[in-house]
């Protein structure tokens, strides 16, 4: 059974956070650049994307969800928390006509058939939930073709930062004491429900924190072009989005 007071359920109930998340995540120049990477690297996983049945897991405010439609594709985002969806829907009735619907739903159980959409998306969410891997089996089981996801690396600077709140964690502060992963471990998960990983993004080699302190597009550019240059971004780039296909 899956713990409804884990962070990942009660930090998102709160609607505070839930009205204050897209400043927090993709405002400032840092953030711009993080949104409009993510939009990328969707558009490259998943073209062509118009027409497309897309289930969006953990939308939280709808952000991918609301690019996608914008791009053509028929999509279904849900999220646990009520409180991230409003303000999903909000954002959405901006744009009307876009073919793009919103409900509650949990990632460890998805209330739809098996196969029912041609991709599942699940971005900054299997670093959270209490159960991985039995998310990343419900995203292999609805999804016909491709499978989405983000997570953060074990062999980054995000492990450290990882580590400290997790210790914080066990000293009883409230924190978001989330996962780093393996890429070995993924694509494990994922070849154990017929999937195999066709194409990875890793985005920065510094923290994210970091570039965000120092809130300088141009030299977060320069900075992580340069880092890529000596190969650091390929060996502890984070986070890693990846797109995995089925093969059975």
């Amino acid at each position: 059974m899956i713990d409804a007071e884990h962070y990942s359920y009660a930090v998102y109930a709160d609607p505070a956070t839930a009205e204050r998340f897209d400043a927090a995540r993709f405002g400032g120049p840092i953030g711009t650049l993080i949104a409009e990477a993510q939009e990328r690297v969707l558009m490259r996983f998943l073209s062509p994307v118009p027409g497309m049945e897309i289930l969006d897991v953990g939308t939280g405010t709808g952000r991918a969800a609301i690019v996608l439609a914008r791009r053509g594709a028929r999509v279904t985002g849900i999220d646990a928390s009520a409180e991230m969806l409003t303000v999903a829907a909000r954002r959405a009735q901006a744009e009307p006509q876009l073919p793009l619907t919103f409900a509650r739903g949990d990632a460890h159980s998805l209330a739809f058939p098996d196969r029912s959409f041609e991709a599942a998306v699940c971005l900054r969410v299997v670093m959270h939930t209490p159960d991985w891997r039995r998310v990343i089996g419900e995203l292999c089981r609805v999804a016909r073709r491709r499978v989405v996801i983000d997570y953060p690396a074990l062999a980054s600077a995000a492990a450290l930062q990882a580590a400290g709140r997790r210790g914080l964690a066990f000293a009883g502060r409230r924190v978001e004491a989330y996962r780093v992963f393996s890429d070995r471990v993924i694509r494990a998960a994922l070849e154990s429900r017929g999937f195999r990983i066709a194409g990875i993004d890793r985005q920065f080699v510094l923290p994210i924190t970091f570039h965000k302190a120092i809130g300088s597009r141009a030299f977060t550019t320069h900075a992580e072009g340069a880092l890529a240059a000596i190969g650091l971004l390929r060996l502890a780039g984070s986070p890693v989005t990846i797109v995995a296909e089925r093969v059975e």
